[in-house]
């Protein structure tokens, strides 16, 4: 549990981030500026700044609280399970959660903006990072002398990506599958080694 302070907190920042993706899909990335992001979220120009260093950064404040909630409920799966037994308990926990087609499509058009693609990667790589970390406890390794930590976090990541991809772009595929199915198709495959 945490306290009222640490939750006033967590929820003015989940606003400013709300705020910040919000106008931007609505108005377009270069249409809307730090000053009205605050005004939406009923904070001050000084409060943006006390949880945020850019508009940037707030834009992505979801995407990051989507994975680092997958991380941490990766994390917390039995120590005994696979891997990937573990990654399909830690997806199906979250994806009923964080799943909405429409806002998928409008975040991944708003992070081709040119002034996101480097928060973009710089927080793919810092979650390729954390569960590589999370990999490596969960299997005994040092991911600084075995690869597999950093090879599976890298393969679980980049197959996320393009299956969400997949989903986004197919316009049956939202028929045809739900979340939950896709990424059981998706852990299937990893396990069988993409052979067909």
């Amino acid at each position: 549990m945490t306290g009222l302070r640490e939750r006033k907190k967590a929820a003015t920042k989940a606003a400013l981030g709300e705020a910040a993706w919000s106008l931007c899909v609505e108005r377009g990335y270069d249409g809307v500026t730090v000053e009205q992001v605050a005004r939406a979220a009923g904070v001050s120009l000084r409060t943006f700044f006390n949880y945020f260093p850019s508009k940037e950064e707030a834009v992505m404040a979801g995407d990051r609280q989507t994975a680092e909630t997958f991380v941490r409920a990766f994390a917390a799966r039995p120590p005994d399970e696979p891997v990937l037994v573990a990654l399909r308990g830690a997806l199906k926990s979250i994806y009923p959660q964080y799943v909405d087609l429409e806002r998928l499509r409008q975040s991944r058009e708003l992070r081709r903006h040119p002034a996101l693609l480097p928060h973009v990667f710089a927080a793919y790589s810092a979650r390729e990072q954390e569960l590589t970390a999370v990999i490596a406890d969960r299997c005994g390794l040092d991911a600084s002398v075995d690869p597999y930590p950093a090879v599976a976090a890298s393969t679980i990541l980049a197959t996320l990506r393009a299956v969400v991809q997949w989903w986004l772009d197919t316009p049956s595929a939202s028929e045809k599958y739900t979340a939950a199915e896709l990424v059981g198709k998706m852990i299937d495959q990893l396990g069988a080694g993409f052979t067909r």
